[in-house]
């Protein structure tokens, strides 16, 4: 069955050109101009990705996102932003988007990011491809069926990338994963070198797993290598 792509953007030839090149490669498309009509075809069109520019007319596309996580949070979000607008997209990111792409960008990159983040929710839908359901680490525990996360007796809320790149991580323990690794198995496309995702999100997810645990932090940085999370 052919995925179903929702592109909310108000840039008309933007949106068309996106239309086109999506339906080029098989997708079905369904274009909303401006961010309320975006937001009720999110909750009741059947839609298995959304495209969301930021700056959009009658809703912005930041509080798109925050109400479409509220009643889905497995729904696959790229976010397309302006180059100036560094806060939108941490903002977006902390807000649960699977990744964003910055205008004017290249098509192949943006596909390839359609399809990762496609492929990521087919992997998460499907529980039969998690090994172990429950994952631990010093005093933090992952439980992989119902996608929750506990250090000590604290609960920690995390965005369904965040969730995935942790789960990345701990699988990989007292071993060193680098930038690279991580974009190819948690985002599966091909490394750029100039994007700064993965620091992005490995600084949230230290904010939330690692704050106030300074001496017994869980990830670990390998300068100039990457990341390590160790048992002991």
């Amino acid at each position: 069955m052919e995925k179903r792509i929702l592109v909310v953007e108000d840039e008309l030839q933007i949106a068309k050109i996106l239309k086109l090149e999506l339906e080029y490669e098989g997708y079905e498309v369904v274009v909303a101009n401006n961010g309320k009509f975006g937001l009720e075809v999110a909750l009741n069109g059947k839609i298995d990705l959304i495209l969301l520019d930021i700056m959009l007319p009658e809703m912005n596309g930041i509080e798109v996102l925050r109400r479409v996580r509220k009643e889905n949070e497995m729904m696959p979000i790229i976010l397309l932003t302006a180059r100036n607008m560094t806060m939108d997209k941490v903002t977006g990111l902390d807000l649960g988007a699977n990744d964003y792409i910055t205008k004017p960008f290249e098509m192949e990159e943006l596909l390839a990011r359609v399809r990762s983040c496609l492929r990521q929710s087919s992997f998460i839908s499907n529980s039969s491809n998690i090994e172990e359901s429950i994952m631990t680490v010093k005093d933090l525990t992952i439980n992989n069926d119902t996608r929750e996360v506990t250090r000590g007796d604290s609960g920690i809320t995390l965005t369904p990338k965040e969730f995935d790149l942790l789960v990345y991580l701990v699988s990989h323990k007292n071993k060193i994963v680098t930038r690279e690794n991580i974009i190819k198995d948690v985002w599966d496309y091909d490394y750029e070198g100039d994007t700064n995702v993965i620091d992005v999100y490995i600084w949230h997810l230290r904010k939330k797993i690692d704050e106030g645990f300074e001496s017994n932090a869980i990830i670990q940085t390998v300068r100039g290598v990457g990341y390590i999370v160790k048992e002991s």
